[in-house]
Parts: structure tokens; sequence; C-alpha cells
């Protein structure tokens, strides 16, 4: 997604953005009538009216578009997320389809409820990094619940493709084939059209619905997997929470935040949700996993089994179907009966994530390698990140570039509540790629293991990717023991620990770039 830049479209100056921010931030007037302390501030209405003008803002930079391609070289590999694609037939173009859309796009909203504390019923401008850690946390629970080669059966029927397979010097393929090319008639990271049950979409192909038990299972968790982060309060996953859990952080509603403060929240959101009891997350240490503090966070713990639970077993379907209610897809008697058993019982599922920094303030060459060979591993779910102030959740990359999800779209709330909601707007049907230059060195990297043998061989496999790294430190590390054994205290509420003091920390220049405060340098 290419939004609008400010510097093309600009109906309100910085300064009255920044006044208008802050003005709905903390649900107060950003001026006062003359007159003095006592005077009495504005009324409501030009309140409401620069909410309104600052709504109106954010869907000219974040709501328009610029049509353009993303080219992808048949000759060159693709990787997504642990797999390979090789664009050099239509077949393996559709299945790298399939499988970029099916990912969950998670993008800025507009129109929810009012988030506690402030006005603000958006977070276009400053919630990028929030929607690109839901998407990576989104990821780890579609590894958790779903299949290993689940494809949302609907993503081949989204047409509104913008990318183009290319052979370098060459416009045709071996035999004079035409190389498959796919067009979009709407701008780049829109939305695909939202098409009912009944409709059938260009081409004359009935869009496909779950069929076999399995199918139903899978559609079911995703279904459930998507309301988890919708944008209203009781959301276990939704930025409502989010929100308020990084007020333990510092952070507040209107704040930007860094990469290594979400995976602390991210943490934190998933510890206190009773709807995946049987996962755990853990945030490393000062670019350190502890394998030790692992094993403890995943052994069964009694207090924690409580309540009705999703296991990675899937739910077991009931002949009524699902029955969803007010709150989203909820389990009932006469619905889908969703299992309390895991099928390992000796261990809870992890999603570990690892707030690294890659360089001084740009990216080091020498540690791309050493990313390409992560996003290679099938344990890895993607890693958050971006450019300076522009969050992005990269998925994969092709040859030199990085392959992304951009948050920076703004659509309207979907109400997840209801039976049958869209799920169009969740899914991207736009691949897009950017240089590994232009990455920002601040960044989380996220993977997954379902049990004890998967953590094991995700550590062999990931010590050996870090190695590759011609720098003499590596990335980060995997040490025996706890993080305690080494001075360190665990798992901090307010965010990771640092290794400078930390009045060094804050006595740094106001200059200095912030997204250089959530991590540490060696």
């Amino acid at each position: 997604m290419n939004s609008v830049s400010p510097s093309a479209v600009q109906y309100v100056g910085g300064a009255l953005q920044e006044e208008l921010l802050e003005s709905q931030r903390t649900g107060s007037p950003a001026r006062r009538l003359a007159g003095g302390p006592e005077a009495v501030t504005e009324p409501d209405e030009v309140d409401k009216l620069k909410a309104k003008l600052m709504s109106a803002w954010n869907n000219v930079k974040y709501g328009w578009s610029v049509k353009s391609k993303t080219f992808f070289n048949k000759t060159s590999p693709i990787t997504v997320l642990g797999q390979s694609y090789l664009l050099n037939t239509e077949d393996e173009v559709e299945r790298f389809h399939g499988a970029f859309v099916s990912r969950l796009w998670l993008t800025y909203r507009r129109e929810f409820p009012q988030l506690e504390g402030s006005s603000l019923t958006t977070d276009c401008g400053w919630g990028c990094m929030l929607r690109s850690g839901q998407m990576l946390l989104a990821q780890g629970l579609l590894v958790h619940l779903m299949p290993r080669d689940w494809v949302w059966p609907d993503a081949q029927q989204l047409e509104d493709v913008d990318f183009e397979v290319f052979r370098p010097r060459s416009p045709v393929r071996a035999g004079g084939v035409p190389i498959p090319s796919f067009g979009s008639p709407r701008g780049s990271g829109a939305p695909p059209k939202s098409l009912t049950g009944q409709q059938v979409p260009a081409g004359g192909v009935q869009r496909k619905r779950p069929g076999s038990a399995r199918d139903r299972q899978a559609e079911l968790h995703h279904r459930q997997l998507v309301s988890w982060f919708g944008d209203h309060p009781p959301a276990p996953f939704g930025v409502h929470l989010l929100v308020e859990l990084g007020k333990s952080s510092g952070k507040r509603a209107g704040d930007w935040y860094g990469p290594s403060v979400v995976a602390h929240i991210l943490r934190k959101a998933v510890c206190k949700t009773t709807e995946v009891n049987n996962l755990a997350v853990y945030v490393a240490q000062d670019c350190t996993v502890y394998k030790e503090d692992v094993l403890q966070l995943c052994e069964p713990s009694p207090s924690r089994d409580k309540g009705p639970q999703i296991s990675s077993n899937g739910p077991q379907i009931s002949s009524n179907g699902p029955q969803i209610s007010s709150n989203g897809p909820q389990i009932s008697s006469n619905g889908p009966q969703i299992s309390t058993i895991c099928p390992d019982t000796t261990w809870k599922s992890v999603i570990i994530l690892v707030p690294v920094r890659l360089g001084g303030e740009a990216l080091n060459p020498a540690y791309i390698e050493c990313v390409k060979r992560i996003l290679k591993l099938e344990c890895c779910i993607g890693i958050i990140g971006g450019k300076p102030k522009h969050s992005l959740y990269f998925v994969g990359f092709q040859d030199d570039q990085l392959l992304y999800l951009d948050p920076h779209y703004c659509q309207s709330v979907v109400d997840v509540t209801q039976a049958d909601f869209s799920l169009e707007s969740f899914h991207c049907s736009s691949p897009r790629k950017m240089p590994f230059s232009r990455m920002d060195p601040s960044c989380t990297i996220g993977f997954y293991a379902k049990n004890q043998k998967d953590f094991e061989s995700l550590c062999s496999a990931v010590s050996e990717a870090l190695s590759s790294s011609t720098e003499k430190y590596p990335i980060f590390t995997f040490m025996e023991g706890q993080g305690q054994d080494y001075g360190l205290e665990g798992q901090s509420p307010a965010g990771p620990t640092h290794i400078l003091p930390p009045g060094r920390l804050s006595s740094r220049s106001s200059s200095t770039r912030a997204s250089t405060d959530d991590f540490v340098f060696l």
C-alpha cells in the first residue's frame, strides 16, 4: 500500500494535526477562549468539529492510494514464512497468491468505540505498530490453530491482485506463453470488493464454501480468530485492550509504539485472555532467549487450566453448526464444542518474540543474509519493524527486497459481533516489496513452537541461521539456564531490561530517534 504523501495532499498542516491529535487524545479542547486562566473552555461542538477535521485528514492521508504494481522475478524464488515459491508456472503463481492472501491483514480503522481516556475513535497516524503486532500475533495463532497447509477458501476468488511476474529481458515465458499478469482496477492496498455467498465473481466462478468437516473446522477457527482482533473493548487482542495494556509501559492512545514495547503488550494480552490457555508468549531479554525460562513458562500449570479454550487440536464441530452471539463466536450447548484437552499435556505451545536492533541509525548490511535465513525457517512467523515511524509486517523476501503487509490503510470498522461479518477487509491481495536497505534496524522477530520437540528444533535451526552473519556479535543468542542466573529478574511488565542504566537512557538528547529507546546497543 502506497498512501498519498502528506506533502502531496495537505488539507491540514502538521502543526494543526498535532494539536488536533492531542485534543482528541486527552479529551479536552486544545485551546481556551481569551480571558485568562479562568476562561471558559470552547464548547463541545468545536471539539467535535476538530475531530471531524482530523478524521477527514486521516482519510485523505491513509484512505487514498497511488496505483502501482509490484513486479516479481520468475527466475528467483520467493520466500514467505518458511515456504518457497518459484513463479515460473501459473499453478505456482496461484499457490503463492493463496498463501499471501491467507495471512491476516490488520490495518487502521475508523469509527470504532472511543478509546478509554481519550476521544479517539481511530488509530490512524499512530497505531501502525500495534496493527503490525496484531498481524504477527495473528500469524502465530494461525499456525497454532490451523492446519499447516491451510489456505483461505476465498483467496483465489479475490482477483484484484496488484502484481506481475516477469523474466528479466524476456517478455514471454518459454514456448511463447504470456507471463501471468494480475492487475487491479483500484489503487494498491485497497481491500477487495465484498461478495456475498450468492454473488458470482468475474469469470463466472462462484465463491468456495467449506465442504469437508476439516474445512468447516478451519473456517470456524478463521472467523473466530478474526473476531479476537475486533475493534471493540471486549476483543482479547483488539486495539482497545492493547492500548490499555500499554499504559503500564508509559504509553497512551495517540502515542507511537516501538516494536519492543508492542512485544511486551502482546505477551500480556495472551497471558490475560482465557480464549487460548494452551499458548504462552515469551519475550527475549537483552537479545537473549533463556531456554530454562521458556521451559518453565510452557510447563502446564493447574491454575491456568480454566474455562473453555481452543486447543491446537481444533474444535469439535457439532451437527448444529457454529453459534455466534453478540459478542462474536461463542461456545454454546448447540454450537461448536471446543475441546479443553490439549494433545500434549506436558507442554504449552509458545510464541517467542525477540526485540533486536540490526545496526545503529541504519540497517547493518552484514545482517541481511541472516534475516533472509530466519525468514526461510518454518518456525518464523514474521518480523515487525518497517521504516522510521512507518511500521510494516515483513513476511518474506525475493532477492534483495522484503515482502510485507502494510497497516497504513484506513478502513471502516467491521462489526465482528455479527453472525456473518465480512472477512474481505482482513485479507490483502496486493503484495508489496521494499529494499532491505530501507529497513529500520529496530524490529521484533517472531517464532512459534507447538511442543517441546519443536522448541528444541527451533533453537538449533535459528542458531544455525544466526551463525550466517559476518558480524562478530550475532543478532541474538540462546542461553542455557534462566535470566535470573545472569542477574536478570525475568519478564518485566513495563518492558525490556536495558544494559545501560535507566538514568543514562532517560538523559539522552531529545534529538535521538525515539525508535532507539527500546533497544540494547552492544
